[in-house]
């Protein structure tokens, strides 16, 4: 009998020894997509617009064992909102470049904040957040036109 043919995204979850579920296929199917990060109510929107029924709870939980076993990372901007970006499977330090405008946030993932830096006795760093603020090239061309 054939074997149906198994998502990429089902095969990193059932490597991770994951429960695989159609919330976390469908919520790391759209991470992996999308170009840029995403809120929870991004992600939930593009759920509904699928037909994929959800709960709020439902997908908090899978966002953040997406997060926990290393399949997406988590970033938290200025406004305090949690964006979701696919793609933490090294679990690596990096910087981000957080548009002012928009709200879009970009990894920079060749700018590592892992430095060693003098502290003083007795402190132990456990994670290092650098964020680059400015305009993005959308909002930057966008801006152009309108001079």
């Amino acid at each position: 009998m054939p074997t149906p043919d198994v998502s990429p995204a089902a095969h990193l979850i059932a490597a991770r020894g994951g429960r695989v579920t159609r919330a976390r296929i469908a919520v790391l199917e759209i991470l992996q997509d999308s170009p840029r990060s995403l809120n929870h109510d991004d992600v939930a929107a593009r759920l509904a617009a699928d037909g994929m029924p959800h709960d709020r709870v439902t997908l908090y939980r899978t966002l953040d064992w997406l997060v926990e076993q290393g399949l997406a990372h988590r970033i938290i901007g200025p406004d305090r909102a949690r964006r979701f970006k696919a793609g933490g499977e090294t679990r690596s330090q990096h910087a981000h470049f957080h548009c002012d405008r928009c709200g879009h946030v970009l990894c920079l993932e060749s700018i590592r904040p892992e430095e060693q830096f003098a502290l003083p006795a007795g402190y132990q760093p456990e994670r290092a957040e650098l964020v680059f603020h400015g305009t993005c090239a959308d909002c930057g061309r966008q801006r152009g036109t309108k001079a």
